[in-house]
């Protein structure tokens, strides 16, 4: 049986898919995005040693609950994809368990998703952190090509996705960046639904205990005008959005 590093695990209801979800939380991550909030997932060694049976096992106690709720689990973190022998392991015992199954990722490391993987995804989570690949580069110490290339990927499957963007005033917030992207996820033909998640700074504590400078403590989190325009602009392309 597989077996991987855990960071944490969590219920939640409607942002990491639909219905109430086990979200097991993944630990590495290969991007350093600016608005992190998680700096205690980017390593491999933080995480614990688990494997997939006694994950399994324990979601396994809340699998009546959350197929009643319409749930099921997301693997997330981190970045799944860096453990995707582990990640598909949870998602055949899910799928045994008659649960739904979703994906967040980067899609930074999609090339590593084999179609075995993507058979037993029920829905991917697909945060695309900006459109502008210098700007993506700057936010996220990542290029942006693998993403695009995941995503296109996933409609030629016609994977459901729930496009997730983290709003960054100053960053990612540009109009014509944000029309290229409504204008590219509509034209994929799978995508469901679009997140616009203001930035927030919730997260500060975390570095002040790891000892990391928090890049952006001077960043202001959007205005709620300024997150609505952006939906608006997703909107404007025929897409759904919260």
């Amino acid at each position: 049986m597989s077996t991987g590093r855990l960071h944490s695990w969590d219920l939640s209801t409607g942002v990491d898919g639909p219905g109430t979800r086990f979200v097991a939380f993944l630990s590495g991550c290969p991007l350093r995005c600016l608005y992190c909030q998680n700096p205690d997932t980017w390593h491999m060694r933080d995480g614990t040693a688990t494997t997939a049976a006694e994950l399994l096992d324990r979601i396994g106690g809340f699998a009546k609950f959350l197929r009643a709720a319409g749930g099921g689990l997301t693997v997330s973190g981190g970045e799944p994809l860096l453990q995707p022998a582990f990640t598909r392991a949870l998602f055949a015992g899910a799928r045994g368990l008659g649960l739904h199954t979703a994906l967040d990722t980067s899609g930074a490391l999609g090339a590593r998703a084999d179609d075995e993987l993507l058979d037993l995804t029920s829905l991917v989570l697909l945060d695309i952190k900006a459109w502008n690949p210098a700007r993506y580069r700057r936010l996220t110490s990542g290029y942006l090509t693998p993403t695009l290339d995941f995503a296109r990927r996933l409609a030629r499957r016609g994977t459901p996705v729930w496009l997730r963007y983290v709003l960054v005033p100053r960053h990612n917030d540009d109009p014509a960046d944000v029309e290229g992207l409504a204008g590219f996820a509509a034209g994929l033909g799978n995508v469901e639904r679009v997140d616009v998640l203001p930035f927030h700074r919730l997260g500060a504590p975390k570095y002040e205990r790891l000892g990391i400078p928090f890049p952006l403590h001077d960043t202001p989190p959007p205005t709620p005008e300024q997150a609505e325009q952006v939906r608006a602009a997703f909107r404007a392309a025929g897409l759904k959005t919260t």
